[in-house]
């Protein structure tokens, strides 16, 4: 029996997403941007005809993701994703195949072709795999992960590595870092704790809300709240 899905994002991050929270979009993308251009990089496509469709996906997410819902317990937002991503991909190897000497010709690329657009619904089973979804899941942690490192300080993180995952004792760490053991154990608490707000987040479980990160202005990417 195959396991149920869990919910890939948090309602509270797509609620600002659908209010056009700039601080939302730019999250989204942060964490689903890598896992589109994978999809789009093993369906076949080059490296700059991948960047092209990424652009494309978040264009109509941001035009259609007031229409999603959970209706159904399969129905995370990693699968819907997934879906638009698809079609968009097969759309760029329709386009190649209109001009002289078209790149491709990968069964990948054959595969998705053959899909008639008269059975939407087949996306899904076709392509991604229920293993490339499982995969999409495992690169969303680790991003989320990334993510959270980049809201502390080096040595606050060695700290928290250190004692937490290498499982050094914290004397030795403080010692090591030049820190006070105060200091260790605040660095691993802190830590942990917005790890597991993020980690729950991202999952749809049920956490005290996790602050977005402020607004930056520099490095948006593909798109709203003011697309462009």
């Amino acid at each position: 029996m195959p396991r149920p899905h869990r919910d890939s994002i948090s309602t509270t991050l797509l609620d600002l997403v659908k209010a056009r929270h700039s601080g939302a979009w730019q999250r989204l993308v942060d964490l689903y941007g890598g896992v589109v251009y994978r999809w789009c990089r093993q369906s076949g496509l080059k490296a700059e005809d991948a960047a092209d469709v990424v652009q494309e996906v978040f264009l109509s997410v941001a035009s259609h993701v007031a229409e999603f819902r959970r209706a159904r317990p399969r129905d995370s937002f990693t699968a819907w994703l997934s879906t638009i991503t698809r079609n968009k991909i097969r759309d760029c190897f329709r386009r190649q195949a209109d001009r002289p000497q078209a790149r491709g010709g990968t069964q990948a690329q054959q595969r998705l072709l053959e899909v008639s657009e008269s059975d939407p619904s087949s996306a899904l089973e076709e392509w991604p795999r229920a293993a490339d979804i499982v995969d999409a899941e495992r690169i969303l942690t680790q991003r989320t992960v990334e993510l959270v490192r980049l809201e502390f300080e080096p040595h606050t993180w060695e700290a928290w590595y250190k004692t937490a995952i290498e499982g050094r004792p914290a004397a030795d760490v403080a010692a090591d870092l030049g820190m006070s053991l105060h200091a260790v154990y605040k660095a691993k608490s802190r830590i942990l704790l917005r790890l597991r707000q993020e980690l729950a987040s991202l999952h749809g479980e049920t956490t005290n809300p996790s602050p977005l990160p402020p607004e930056e202005g520099s490095h948006q990417s593909p798109l709203p709240p003011g697309e462009g």
